[in-house]
């Protein structure tokens, strides 16, 4: 389980940046004393209109409910009603084009169309739209219905669209979240080594507690297999991703239950009551550890099911995500600095391949590595081996959804140090589009590591290997 686990988890190395499309806001106004305002969700396209930046350049038109009528004919058009109004209507089965040219001549200012199911972004051919110059957006029915409940029957409303920020907050906590993870699951995989050696002298014994801990140990030779499976792994997602996801998410919630268990198992040992025992299948258990473990068990069950549920689920998701990455660092081990520069190597070349040179070998153009990070073909369902923060800034895209900065866990779990991770959100900032965050965590990694080994004159050692000595 340890090993497949890896395994998948491996597959990302993948920083991503939240995903938005063209979303605006719609700033409703009641005529109440004083008056009660409230935003919501609107997709629009940027190819026919645009949208002031902000509210000091917008302007207020009443808004008229016709979403008794989907204006397909003119015959639809109510006497004298649209007239210098926010018309909303519902989608209906003709285009939006034709919907516009109805409002548009009846004398709209603006024209919105209501939609029970998900937003969409509007994709008609630009060209088809020359003629038309009122703003035309797309937004929730069930907004509608709110904003007559909170607002009354008297709305006046006007559209924006405010820029996203140049800094995301959510890259700090990203940040923070992997430099932490790293760190504490460096120095847990070290005080546990440094115990084994005090407390075993015998070469024997030692060994014996090593397998009884399951430690996972990479040669060259594996090194390479393993590589060659990871990206057999990622082409197989790629083209069976609506099965093999679900197989995914089995596997996460074993082997993240497993993990939270280990990682809080590690404190509740250092607590000193509590450690009455019962027998059971002639081993004494504590029972501190089987409700510990039903809780573990609970929390990746939990997060099963309400894994879609963007409003919380991350938070439940990254706890999961951290103590599986930090249960790995303390296992993971690697018999040499050779063995390091091999595995980084071929997964920084795994990583810029499939996020850089797929996209020049798909039919559609896309990054392999991206859109199975994104789900590919539309599908609803997401692989859990990242990290989830949603954006922190107020803007339409937190309005309209919950749009993510994601980092894999092959970015923790194989290395990923303050410089890289630092370069890395840089370098996404600037070229705002998904980055293979290996290009530039193992170059940090190596560089560091062979800096550090030789001030200590300890390079011969560091890259054949040698035991420890307490």
């Amino acid at each position: 389980m340890r090993a497949a686990g890896l395994l998948w988890a491996a597959l990302w190395g993948l920083l991503l940046p939240p995903v938005t499309a063209d979303e605006g806001i719609l700033h409703a106004s009641g005529n109440g004393v004083p008056p009660v305002t409230k935003d919501y969700c609107v997709i629009y396209n940027s190819n026919w209109i645009s949208l002031p930046k902000s509210l000091d350049n917008a302007t207020f038109v009443t808004l008229e409910n016709l979403t008794s009528t989907v204006l397909c004919n003119y015959s639809e058009v109510p006497s004298g009603l649209m007239k210098d109004k926010a018309v909303v209507v519902m989608r209906g089965n003709c285009t939006f084009l034709e919907k516009a040219r109805i409002a548009q001549s009846s004398g709209a200012k603006m024209l919105l169309i209501a939609s029970k199911p998900r937003l969409s972004p509007l994709s008609d051919n630009k060209t088809d739209f020359e003629d038309v110059t009122l703003p035309v957006a797309l937004i929730r029915y069930n907004d509608i219905v709110d904003m007559q409940l909170m607002l009354g029957n008297e709305i006046d409303v006007t559209l924006y669209s405010p820029p996203l920020p140049e800094f995301d907050s959510s890259m700090v906590v990203i940040f923070l979240i992997a430099v932490f993870t790293v760190a504490l699951g460096g120095y847990w995989s070290g005080v546990a080594e440094l115990e084994n050696l005090k407390a075993i002298a015998s070469p024997g014994e030692r060994e014996t507690r090593r397998k009884k801990e399951e430690n996972v140990t990479f040669t060259p030779v594996t090194v390479i297999l393993f590589v060659v499976i990871c990206c057999v792994m990622l082409v197989l997602l790629y083209f069976f991703y609506k099965w093999l996801v679900y197989v995914i998410i089995s596997v996460f919630c074993l082997a993240s239950a497993m993990s939270l268990y280990n990682c809080l198992a590690a404190l509740v040992g250092e607590i000193p009551f509590g450690q009455c025992r019962i027998v059971c299948c002639n081993k004494n258990i504590e029972v501190r550890l089987i409700f510990l473990a039903a809780f573990c068990i609970a929390a990746a069950v939990i997060w099963a099911v309400f894994r879609n549920e963007d409003r919380w689920a991350w938070i439940l998701q990254d706890i999961l995500g951290v103590a599986f990455c930090l249960n790995f660092i303390k296992t993971l081990k690697m018999p040499n600095f050779k063995s390091c520069v091999i595995l980084l190597g071929l997964l920084l070349l795994y990583d810029v391949f499939f996020v850089f040179i797929t996209p020049f070998i798909t039919k559609n153009g896309a990054s392999i590595m991206v859109e199975v990070a994104a789900g590919p073909f539309g599908n609803s369902e997401k692989l859990p081996v990242v990290i989830r923060v949603p954006r922190i800034e107020y803007s339409a895209a937190t309005l309209c959804d919950m749009p993510f900065s994601l980092l894999g866990f092959g970015d923790i779990i194989v290395p990923a140090y303050a410089i890289g991770m630092v370069l890395t959100f840089i370098v996404l900032a600037l070229m705002k589009m998904g980055q293979p965050a290996l290009l530039y965590l193992v170059p940090c990694t190596l560089i560091t590591s062979s800096l550090v080994a030789w001030r200590r004159k300890e390079m011969k050692k560091f890259w054949k290997g040698s035991n420890y000595q307490v």
